[in-house]
This record gives structure tokens, C-alpha cells and sequence, in this order.
């Protein structure tokens, strides 16, 4: 279930880009989200 929420999630939010470089910079800043929260976790 879990996952499937997740796929439904991420599907969504490709489908709101309008390019592939609009893919590339919203996961990009998925990725620095996460990063960040693992950092701030970890102090």
C-alpha cells in the first residue's frame, strides 16, 4: 500500500512537468530536501 502511494505520488508530480528538464530540477530538489533533513536528523 505504502508503495503504491509513493508510485502514485511520483507519477503525479511528472506528469505536473512540462520537460524533461523540468523533471531533472524537480528531483534534484526532491534529492536536497531529503539531503537536508537527513543532515539535520543526524545532529
Amino acid at each position: 500500500m505504502r508503495l503504491a502511494m509513493i508510485i502514485g505520488l511520483t507519477l503525479t508530480a511528472l506528469a505536473a512537468c512540462n520537460t524533461v528538464e523540468g523533471a531533472g530540477k524537480d528531483i534534484s530538489a526532491s534529492g536536497a530536501a531529503i539531503e537536508d533533513a537527513a543532515k539535520q536528523a543526524s545532529e
